[in-house]
């Protein structure tokens, strides 16, 4: 009885994903009401090319706050605004699908594991530090989405759990991303705003690379061996996810690649490298990365045997547990159109902004940090935050003594590591891996406490080193 009543208390807490996202969307209306709808003026910055906003210039203007209709109105507006990356985790998930259909997936897993022997962990740290550097430098995130089932597969089959394998991706690339180094989008952008020399403070930045990415490797290999050892102490446990279904190890290692395997895993790495030079040299992003994933879905059906209408049915079926992912992604776009509407991101901008003024240096300097990691689940995305907030960021740093550069710094970090924790973000990966939000921030909170810890002290020795 005590048991029961005890999962009782525990479920009231962590209440289904959607009711979440559904309660902050609500809340966020709520809060459209009662502060002030405001906008800067934005002038083209000449540095960057972007259209940046002009300090000083915050004014009233006529917002349109959520009536009661309005909220569901948003979740279809978000649905249609986000059909892009909807449909790129549906083309992904389907050529996934079906390399795991015909047995690829199994076979080259099999290959993997008898190749490795009881190296295979180190899968973990390589893979991270991989899509860590992918980040950290050309700016890569939502690209990688398409390979969260692949790296959940393999950490299943490898007796780990679902978790372990989204986190080896998005973990790996987020902390890159957030620990930047020369990414283009964060800190080339907010750079050419704010005036400083593009790619300066490098040697500084790749510490704090080394640092972010090596404690999210720790992280992850112990909690990925402590599951294995002991399959209980797992989050998920007794939770049922929606994914890839793979053999376990010991069923792999007794599988062999036949020739049509041999095909679709040449496919495989074709696609992976094809993504990697779309990306860098020819500025695809999510509607060219969905188109490439749907066509290698249909080679890789024919290099599989498969006739047009098995490859038909076989992605009719990927669908399926694509659909609680999709509903995430339109539910979390629609609070991002509301506060749109209301026209208050501005407005949170200045009032942060606003409350820096005249505090000291070091206590400035944490106020920024603060400050975007708040700004940062109002407007998403890298080069929105920068342009929007870099311009009366580098000058309110002037004002108090700081460099620019910490400024820069205490953007990327707020722009970054609060990906993995604001619902507004860190849902639409947990929709991707079939994962309650809940079991997610059981996972990542004390990763996301040391990330927290990490920012704060780095900002202080930015602050005493003039950086």
């Amino acid at each position: 009885m005590e048991k029961a009543t005890a999962r009782k208390w525990f479920e009231l807490k962590m209440p289904h994903t959607y009711v979440i996202i559904s309660l902050i969307l609500i809340a966020v209306a709520a809060f459209s009401h009662a502060l002030p709808s405001g906008e800067y003026e934005r002038i083209k910055d000449a540095a960057s090319g972007k259209m940046v906003v002009v300090p000083g210039t915050f004014s009233p203007v006529q917002g349109n706050p959520p009536g009661f209709f309005d909220l569901f109105l948003a979740v279809q507006r978000g649905y249609v605004d986000a059909s892009d990356i909807i449909f790129l985790i549906i083309f992904a998930y389907g050529f996934v699908h079906m390399l795991i259909k015909n047995g690829t997936m199994d076979a080259a897993l099999g290959l993997l594991i008898r190749s490795m022997g009881d190296k295979i962990q180190y899968l973990i740290p390589l893979s991270m530090f991989a899509f860590g550097i992918l980040g950290s430098t050309m700016g890569i995130y939502e690209e990688v989405y398409g390979l969260v089932p692949v790296f959940i597969g393999m950490s299943v089959a490898l007796g780990y759990d679902v978790i372990v394998g989204g986190a080896i991706v998005f973990i790996g690339v987020a902390t890159g991303f957030a620990a930047a180094t020369i990414n283009p989008f964060s800190i080339g952008i907010a750079q050419s705003i704010a005036g400083v020399e593009l790619f300066s403070g490098l040697g500084f930045r790749i510490i704090i690379f080394a640092v972010f990415q090596s404690i999210s490797i720790a992280y992850v290999m112990k909690y990925a061996k402590k599951v294995k050892n002991s399959p209980e102490k797992s989050v998920m446990f007794g939770v049922k996810a929606e994914g890839p279904v793979i053999k376990d190890e010991n069923e792999l290692l007794h599988l062999n690649f036949t020739l049509r395997q041999k095909l679709c895993g040449i496919l495989f790495f074709i696609t992976i490298g094809v993504l990697i030079y779309g990306t860098t040299q020819l500025g695809w992003y999510i509607n060219e990365i969905a188109a490439m994933f749907l066509m290698m879905m249909i080679f890789a059906g024919f290099a599989g045997g498969y006739t047009p209408t098995e490859i038909c049915k076989t992605f009719i079926e990927s669908t399926k547990s694509m659909v609680s992912s999709v509903i995430v992604i339109g539910l979390t776009r629609g609070i991002l159109l509301t506060m749109q509407d209301a026209m208050i991101s501005d407005t949170v901008v200045y009032y942060l902004s606003v409350f820096l003024n005249g505090k000291s240096k070091y206590i400035s300097a944490l106020g920024m940090l603060g400050a975007q990691n708040v700004i940062n689940f109002f407007i998403t995305g890298s080069s929105s935050q920068a342009t929007i907030t870099m311009p009366i960021m580098a000058p309110v740093a002037e004002i108090i003594g700081l460099s620019k550069q910490t400024a820069v710094l205490a953007y990327h970090f707020g722009d970054g590591f609060s990906n993995m924790f604001w619902p507004t973000s860190c849902a639409i990966v947990c929709g991707l891996m079939g994962i309650p939000i809940g079991k997610w921030y059981k996972f990542i909170s004390p990763l996301f406490g040391v990330m927290c810890v990490l920012q704060v002290l780095f900002m202080l020795v930015a602050v005493q080193i003039g950086f």
